[in-house]
């Protein structure tokens, strides 16, 4: 005879005398922020923003398919001495989705256009994967807007053709069927550690790729993802090395080892730019390990 599990019983099994819960809930609880929606560009635009706008500015951008949740875990200790927003980059998360490609030059489009929005005339920027290829690129084109750089599993540099192969494969699937299988195999590769694989971010991926306008514009968000593309957008070394910003390089040890590479050469070309080591931790680091990216991060930014 097969085992039946009932709610009832999953419902016991976690209970706070089985397992400690946990939720990017127990990251914000006690945070004073404020999420909304701003036109920039034309574009709708979902953000998040914690801190007095009196304090430094920091944005905060994401990697490929990611939303500000990504940094449930920084905001508290980062607002408590800057002005942090972090975005749902165009095409990303529940920010509005338009019929065009999402390459290099919309995202930054939309990250000046989010400054001006706040009447932000230099921030420091904190990226990771995609959103650090953006701030990098933003560094290059604007450095009179960016003050500090934090590239976490920076990408930009260089792209291989089976890591691009990688994620168009994990995301197209994803979205074709976004079961929470499907949707937890794509962290798998975010994360490490089981455990800080938290049901809320599976739970929000979900809820993203079940949209339809997610479905309809998914090849617009992946086109970075096409070799062509890709070198079109990618930054050159002669160009890595006129980035004027002080920057930090946080290199994730678990990590893809297109990632690890590029941490390792930017920090090369960058003249301003030392490496933070987190050996533990998968592609988000400042996820899987806030405590010791918090502590090195506002170390770093206070210099």
């Amino acid at each position: 005879m097969s085992e039946t599990t009932t709610l009832s019983d999953r419902a016991t099994a976690t209970t706070p005398e089985t397992t400690d819960y946990r939720s990017i809930w127990s990251y914000l609880r006690e945070l004073e922020f404020r999420q909304g929606f701003v036109d920039v560009g034309g574009v709708r635009t979902r953000y998040v923003e914690a801190g007095s706008p009196d304090l430094p500015h920091a944005i905060l951008l994401h990697g490929t398919g990611g939303h500000w949740e990504t940094f449930a875990p920084n905001l508290t200790a980062l607002s408590e001495h800057y002005h942090c927003i972090a975005i749902d980059m165009v095409g990303n998360g529940f920010s509005e989705k338009p019929d065009y490609d999402y390459e290099i030059a919309v995202y930054v489009r939309q990250v000046l256009g989010v400054l001006d929005q706040f009447g932000i005339e230099k921030a420091h920027f904190i990226g990771m994967s995609l959103g650090a290829w953006v701030s990098a690129a933003t560094a290059v084109s604007h450095p009179d807007r960016v003050d500090k750089l934090i590239l976490m599993s920076p990408a930009g540099l260089v792209a291989t053709a089976s890591n691009m192969a990688r994620i168009r494969a994990e995301r197209t699937a994803a979205v074709q069927d976004p079961s929470w299988q499907s949707i937890h195999k794509v962290f798998e590769h975010l994360i490490a550690d089981e455990a800080n694989r938290l049901p809320d971010l599976i739970a929000l991926r979900q809820a993203i790729y079940r949209r339809d306008d997610t479905r309809e514009t998914i090849e617009h968000l992946l086109i970075l993802q096409d070799a062509q593309a890709r070198d079109r957008n990618l930054i050159p070394e002669d160009r890595w090395v006129t980035i004027s910003a002080p920057t930090l390089i946080v290199a994730s040890g678990q990590d893809h080892g297109e990632y690890q590479s590029t941490a390792r050469t930017v920090a090369r070309l960058i003249p301003d730019s030392e490496v933070f080591e987190m050996p533990a931790v998968r592609h988000w680091p400042h996820f899987e390990d806030p405590a010791a990216f918090n502590a090195a991060a506002l170390a770093f930014l206070a210099r």
